[in-house]
């Protein structure tokens, strides 16, 4: 494969070009110090990988990402980090970046990364792949509560706000022209819809829905 090696360091491409050189199925074909060298030279020698140093000292590792998508939409590129933040990262992602390893990965592991990204995959540091997967059973789980609350019906939602406000079955009826039975006949609906078993946790429940504000 084509590579294109992109890191501010001297020393660290240096030992990184004895790595990669090595390898019988990776030519090395450019190198670059800052992200304006690395840009002419995607556009220049035309890289199938980009080993890419996001910590470059003219640009964001994000805007060099941006900005190399526009020049060559298919190249693969492999963010090579000290950054293991998430919001870093899934912004890297967002950016189009094809594999993600910090720069304490074994030799083994960038290899792995380097041929995956090559054979048009995604290679994630497992460190950073547990994050991705965290994050998508979060997103799963405000998914989950989102059908429930979508579940509810215009009059359920009214008495679940006036319920978690502290009002009382005969107060709700009062304020929305129902009888306090009708109120706790929608209650035990709320409830049961919602999985709730008390008044707490129907409290809790509009806190966190943004229904009420404590």
């Amino acid at each position: 494969m084509r590579l294109l090696l992109v890191d501010d360091h001297e020393v660290v491409r240096s030992g990184l070009r004895m790595l990669l050189e090595s390898q019988e199925d990776i030519q090395i074909v450019g190198e670059a110090g800052t992200a304006a060298e690395a840009l002419e030279a995607v556009e220049r020698l035309k890289p199938e990988v980009i080993l890419l140093d996001i910590g470059l000292p003219d640009m964001s590792g994000i805007k060099v990402m941006e900005r190399i998508r526009k020049i060559e939409p298919e190249v693969a590129v492999v963010a090579l980090t000290i950054h293991e933040d998430k919001e870093y990262f899934f912004k890297m992602l967002d950016a189009g970046a094809t594999g993600y390893v910090p720069k304490r990965a074994a030799p083994d592991e960038l290899l792995t990364a380097i041929r995956a990204a090559a054979q048009g995959q995604v290679y994630l540091y497992p460190s950073l792949a547990t994050l991705l997967v965290k994050d998508y059973l979060d997103q799963d789980a405000e998914a989950r509560e989102s059908r429930k609350l979508n579940g509810l019906t215009e009059r359920e939602l009214e008495v679940l706000t006036h319920v978690a406000d502290g009002a009382t079955n005969a107060e709700i009826g009062l304020d929305l022209g129902i009888s306090p039975k009708t109120v706790a006949r929608h209650r035990e609906n709320i409830m049961g819809k919602l999985n709730l078993h008390s008044r707490t946790e129907l409290v809790k429940y509009a806190i966190r829905k943004g229904i009420i504000t404590p």
